[in-house]
This record gives C-alpha cells, sequence and structure tokens, in this order.
C-alpha cells in the first residue's frame, strides 16, 4: 500500500491569494512565522503588507496625534491612533492617524462613512499609495478632508485636502518654520517643525 503524501502547510499567502476579506483577515491575520509586518491592508482582496515606518515618522504620528486631540475632541469628533478604515469587505487601509465623526465604539473595521480624515504619513515603502491610491479611494467614498505628512530630513510638509466635487483640493499646507492653520473641520493652528524628532 503507498503512503499517502503529506499535504503541505497551509500558506494564507498563497492559498488567499486575490481573496482577502475582513472576515479572512481577522482569522489569519497576523500570519505566523512571517517577517514582523507593521501593516496589512487590502484592495479589492489583495492583501499589501509594509513594515511600520521609521523613528521620524513614528515620533511625527505621536506628535500630530497629540496636537489633533484635544481640538477634535471640542468640535465632537475623535482622533485616534491607527485604524483599520474598511470600504468593503475586501478593501481596507489604515491610516497612521485617524479623526473620526464620532467615537468608533470599539470597532475593530471602521467603515469609511465614519472617518473625517484620515492621516497619512508618507514612506518610501508606500511613497505612491500614501500619494495616490490612498486618497482616490477615500475621495470616492465621500470621506471630507485627507491630511499628508512628508518628511524629509529635517523638513517637514503638511497638507490638508477638502473634498470638493468628488476631488481633494488642497485646503491648508505648511513647511517647517511655517504656520499650519485652519478653521475647518476644527480650528487648529501650529507650525509642524513640532512633528521633527529632536
Amino acid at each position: 500500500m503507498a503512503v499517502e503524501p503529506i499535504a503541505p502547510d497551509f500558506d494564507p499567502l498563497v492559498e488567499l491569494y486575490g481573496m482577502w476579506t475582513t472576515e479572512l483577515a481577522e482569522h489569519y491575520l497576523p500570519i505566523p512565522n512571517a517577517p514582523l509586518i507593521g501593516k496589512y491592508e487590502c484592495l479589492d482582496g489583495y492583501l499589501i503588507m509594509s513594515p511600520r515606518e521609521g523613528s521620524s515618522n513614528s515620533y511625527a504620528a505621536i506628535a500630530l496625534g497629540r496636537m489633533l486631540f484635544d481640538p477634535a475632541q471640542a468640535a465632537g469628533h475623535c482622533a485616534y491612533s491607527a485604524l483599520n478604515v474598511m470600504f468593503d469587505s475586501g478593501t481596507w487601509i489604515e491610516p497612521d492617524l485617524v479623526v473620526l465623526k464620532e467615537s468608533g465604539k470599539g470597532l475593530t473595521w471602521i467603515p469609511a462613512d465614519k472617518v473625517l480624515i484620515p492621516i497619512e504619513l508618507v514612506s518610501a515603502s508606500s511613497r505612491r499609495r500614501d500619494r495616490i491610491d490612498k486618497p482616490a479611494l477615500c475621495a470616492a467614498a465621500g470621506i471630507p478632508f485627507f491630511m499628508r505628512v512628508e518628511i524629509d530630513n529635517r523638513e517637514v510638509h503638511l497638507e490638508l485636502f477638502k473634498l470638493d466635487d468628488g476631488e481633494y483640493r488642497l485646503h491648508a499646507k505648511a513647511l517647517t518654520g511655517q504656520q499650519f492653520e485652519t478653521e475647518i473641520p476644527f480650528p487648529i493652528s501650529f507650525d509642524p517643525v513640532v512633528l521633527l524628532e529632536p
């Protein structure tokens, strides 16, 4: 009698290629024995994995979150660190910071219509997605604002975009040494230099 071959181990990256959903993500992520990955995002069922950013983006995320927290809360909104923003069961992103229109109340998957501002700190590993793909996805979902932060050495470039007729248009921006100011969606004013790590 022949010995039956042993089935290879189930590899979700191979077996679920192009079929990822939020339900499968909850079951299989993080992937055991895979290199340490920071973000798991998904576009039309295709899983996108990227490492956590360097210390400059990490520091900036905490500093910016601190700057947004009280003004957002005073306007009736809630600021968070990274959340899973869901567009449908097979498409989600994980912005570095997120301001929701109201409390997430313990949700793991945040529907896009509850998001006020997704905030991306652009990185080399996801530059195109942060600058082009994610804003287009958020605009198509009707998210009212989008914020982007880029740090290049000791220079910070901060931009806030407002949705206008289905597209994001620049609403406010500042470089290191300038004042970033806006009254909407809530008043904030600061020099982006505060986002630089010492």
